[in-house]
């Protein structure tokens, strides 16, 4: 069995942690080391190595509500060992590969990155977890992971970076737009807690192709449907023993690739109309120039109505020809705009619509 006699697959004698070889002996020291001195997002590094190096078959993870209400779950370790296997044959990083973690490991993707170096032989080093990693960065890195929120507030440094993949959230219009001629290159990828973070990724800054609707192309031995709702199912059995059913909605384009269209819990309902707010934002995104998002909200005649909210302090406005106005099918232009000081957020940036939502109609 892999646990009783294949230990060496949890940790590769190639991999290094801030510059330091480790048996499992050492990385243990390591570990309680940076539980008891370490900063904050050390210790949660501490505390996961000494859970992947336990005699369970599983760790317990956090779900990001992607397919239901958030809870704890648990992850097959051997479900991780091939995810990282996965991710190293989509990207071709490999044994010796550079890695900066920039991401909290109380979370899957932190978590992953981490298995990745430990499975795979990487050198990774950690870096502070926060809107700019790059900030207190002097060297390259082959490969690295982030947020939306990070990448954004990194653009001036990511030539430090060979490749980067982006998760926990969807890359904007306006966000893909600045990274286009960087030479990083740059990935965004789908997936989630269950799936063991990414699936699936595409290329956003490629010369070759510059469509807002690139497909995303799922990792080897992953292959995906839809359900009666239109909504992506994933069969990924070396990551997860039974099919994922989620709640986004897709259009597949053949059984590796699939264009994502949006959430089905986002969409509006208006005069009998079905709107993704996220395909209304990418085509307002050459108007608009402060952070925004579209939703619905009550209407007495098209039972709900398009809105567009701003993190703005005053009224907030913008100017579209008649000409641009072609773009938008009927219903999809806001009928109102919104203005509020700050958006509600999640710990790594991700804007949320509901609770945003919640706040201004508590204030009228």
């Amino acid at each position: 069995m892999l646990y009783a006699t294949d230990r060496h697959k949890f940790l590769h004698p190639k991999f290094k942690l801030n510059g330091s070889s480790h048996t499992k002996a050492t990385l243990k020291a390591q570990a309680y080391g940076f539980i008891k001195e370490g900063e904050p997002y050390e210790e949660s590094v501490g505390e996961f190595l000494l859970e992947w190096l336990d005699k369970k078959k599983y760790v317990t993870v956090q779900t990001s509500g992607s397919t239901g209400d958030p809870k704890p779950i648990k992850i097959d370790k051997l479900h991780m060992i091939n995810s990282a296997r996965a991710t190293a044959k989509h990207f071709d990083v490999y044994e010796k590969t550079t890695a900066l973690l920039c991401l909290p490991a109380h979370y899957i993707a932190g978590k992953m990155m981490l298995v990745r170096a430990m499975v795979l032989g990487w050198r990774i080093d950690m870096a502070q977890p926060k809107s700019n990693p790059l900030d207190n960065i002097y060297r390259r890195y082959d490969f690295c992971a982030m947020t939306p929120f990070q990448l954004d507030n990194s653009l001036s440094r990511l030539h430090l970076l060979s490749k980067l993949i982006v998760g926990g959230g969807a890359i904007s219009p306006a966000l893909k737009s600045r990274v286009q001629g960087l030479a990083t290159k740059i990935y965004e990828t789908y997936g989630m807690t269950e799936t063991v973070t990414h699936i699936a990724a595409r290329r956003v800054n490629s010369k070759k192709n510059k469509d807002s609707l690139i497909p995303f192309k799922v990792l080897d031995k992953v292959t995906i449907e839809a359900d009666e709702r239109s909504c992506l199912v994933i069969k990924a059995p070396y990551v997860s023993s039974d099919p994922v059913v989620t709640n986004d909605i897709v259009k597949i384009i053949t059984y590796k690739k699939f264009i994502w269209l949006g959430r089905i819990d986002n969409v509006i309902n208006s005069g009998g109309v079905k709107l993704h707010p996220e395909q209304v934002e990418g085509k307002l995104a050459t108007y608009v120039d402060v952070p925004y998002f579209i939703t619905g909200m009550p209407d007495d005649r098209l039972g709900e109505q398009l809105v567009l909210f701003v993190e703005q302090e005053e009224q907030y406005d913008f100017h579209i020809s008649e000409e641009d106005m072609k773009v938008f099918k009927p219903y999809e232009f806001p009928r109102r705009i919104i203005s509020v000081p700050q958006f509600q957020r999640t710990s790594t940036g991700k804007i949320q619509r509901g609770q945003t939502l919640t706040k201004y109609l508590d204030t009228i």
